[in-house]
């Protein structure tokens, strides 16, 4: 390893790879330091069952934490969706940078938009959160999909589409994005017609919490913006009991009013996979400057959400 190089805990996968490629070379501008890749295969990452069924919550997460624990790695990047809604108190979450765009984007055969698909058309998706969402706009607008459940990587998704197997596949613009593939993109969805996982679009960089100078150095990458609408978003999640496999979406954004930011949206939304039953809310309050205060948005709302039977839409409940 080069002398007085930090080491950076990542997923091998190729989009796991280019996020923390960005994060490494960002590391190296505050601290004058050279960043090092450790490439870590998580439980995630090997498994070929879905994500529901292996628990959801941290099965990309765990052997980086464990990595970090063990000294192996000086900090470690994550997907912000990926990461479970509790903190280990031995770990910081040193920075939350500037979010990449929260959407979910649909690649479709014959660069067709969601709309726009042929009756009966196969969308693949790992996610319960877009199948719920995805089946219920097509209920309500007459349209007639099938949802169908899979795995993979960005290419394994979208060779799908190109092999003829699936009609569209559901992925996130963000990874897109950071992969340079954002061109292959047939249609962004709209947040009003599918709320993202939350956390979506964001990163997520964990120190160890007793290495007080690492995380004030990383801490000079957090995004005070993102930082507080993903805590609006997680702290729904949290609340409803929720793992990150979960039905549910949210959104945090900010509101301005003239040229000044006066106010924060959090939007919330959980059904049942069919689409048949959805509870969707949303609450609007001043702008959080404080931890606390990011944290008691979202228990409001998902009080509401609860108070309205969104726990009877979840299926299983996280534990």
């Amino acid at each position: 390893m080069t002398d007085n190089a930090l080491r950076l805990g990542t997923r091998r996968s190729k989009l796991a790879m280019a996020q923390s490629g960005l994060v490494a070379e960002a590391v190296s501008r505050v601290t004058g330091r050279p960043v090092e890749l450790v490439e870590i295969t998580t439980y995630g990452d090997v498994s070929r069952e879905a994500l529901a069924q292996i628990g959801g919550t941290g099965v990309f997460v765990t052997a980086l934490r464990d990595a970090l624990a063990r000294g192996e790695v000086d900090f470690a990047v994550h997907s912000l969706k990926d990461l479970p809604t509790s903190q280990p108190e031995e770990l910081a979450l040193a920075a939350v940078p500037e979010r990449e765009d929260p959407r979910d984007v649909i690649v479709a055969r014959d660069a067709l938009k969601f709309t726009d698909l042929p009756r009966g058309a196969r969308v693949g998706t790992g996610s319960p959160r877009r199948m719920a969402q995805l089946n219920a706009y097509a209920r309500a607008h007459g349209l007639d999909i099938e949802t169908v459940p899979i795995r993979g990587n960005i290419d394994t998704r979208v060779g799908y589409v190109r092999e003829g197997r699936l009609d569209a596949v559901v992925l996130a613009a963000a990874g897109l994005n950071r992969i340079g593939r954002i061109d292959e993109v047939t249609d962004f969805l709209s947040v009003d017609t599918v709320l993202p996982a939350p956390g979506q679009g964001a990163l997520a960089i964990e120190c160890a919490a007793d290495n007080a100078a690492l995380v004030a150095a990383l801490g000079e990458l957090d995004d005070p913006s993102t930082r507080a609408a993903v805590t609006a978003e997680r702290s729904l999640l949290a609340a409803l009991e929720a793992g990150c496999s979960a039905p549910v979406g949210a959104l945090a954004d900010l509101l301005a009013g003239g040229s000044t930011v006066k106010e924060m949206r959090l939007r919330g939304v959980v059904g049942t996979t069919d689409g048949s039953r959805m509870v969707q809310l949303s609450t609007t309050g001043p702008v959080p400057q404080t931890h606390e205060q990011a944290t008691a948005l979202g228990r409001e709302l998902a009080a509401e959400m609860l108070a309205q039977g969104a726990a009877g839409l979840m299926g299983e409940r996280a534990l």
